[in-house]
């Protein structure tokens, strides 16, 4: 759901309407809250929270799949050094 501007609400506004902006959130209209005039937090619903937390798990899960894959194709490709390899190229000075 798009942002409107009634969706904008200062800081010193919020806690006045605390109960108002939390019922408009459930029903769907996530809030942007401003601190001198920039953007500072956001106002959505718990449910809504969960699904992102839970996109962002999922997303973390698929960049160590690509990554697991681009060392599965380094490892049948011949491109693989030994430990003794990696020591020295790390090691601390």
């Amino acid at each position: 759901m798009p942002i409107r501007a009634k969706d904008i609400v200062p800081l010193n506004q919020v806690r006045a309407r605390l109960t108002e902006l939390a019922e408009e959130v459930t029903a769907g209209n996530e809030k942007i809250i401003t601190r001198n005039g920039q953007s500072y937090v956001a106002l959505i619903d718990a449910q809504r929270l969960d699904h992102y937390h839970q996109l962002e798990r999922e997303h973390i899960h698929l960049a160590l799949l690509d990554e697991a894959e681009k060392g599965w194709n380094d490892v049948e490709g011949g491109r693989t050094v030994s430990v003794a390899q990696l020591r020295s190229k790390y090691r601390r000075k």
